[in-house]
């Protein structure tokens, strides 16, 4: 019960950070989300963000920050194994089943409903 606790309290806590850079900075969602992103890969290359996941659980491991978190790990494993290519790679390989899902429900969604622009 304690897990669950934590995860919903840090899961919560990184919404309501999202919720106050769109109402009190006035960012827009896109700037939001990048904001999450980037602090994620920043707290993930300086390995800070793994103990919070290890702590929340997927309060921590669900948001979007998580990706950026995502990124930065499949960069670093690969660079260690095959050097500056890895730094590309490694990116895409942890995240890609993501990517591509965004990708094919997106444009399922695009099919169903009718997309502005």
């Amino acid at each position: 019960m304690d897990k669950i606790l934590w995860a919903f309290l840090i899961g919560g806590l990184i919404c309501v950070i999202g919720q106050i850079l769109m109402d009190v900075f006035k960012l827009t969602p896109a700037h939001t989300t990048c904001t999450l992103v980037v602090t994620g890969a920043i707290l993930g290359g300086l390995g800070l963000y793994d103990p919070l996941v290890k702590f929340a659980g997927a309060g921590a491991s669900i948001p979007i920050s998580s990706f950026g978190n995502s990124l930065v790990k499949g960069a670093i494993v690969e660079a260690q194994r095959d050097g500056f290519i890895g730094l590309i790679t490694g990116i895409f390989e942890i995240t890609s089943g993501g990517i591509s899902s965004a990708v094919i429900f997106g444009f399922i969604a695009s099919l169903i409903f009718k997309p502005k622009g």
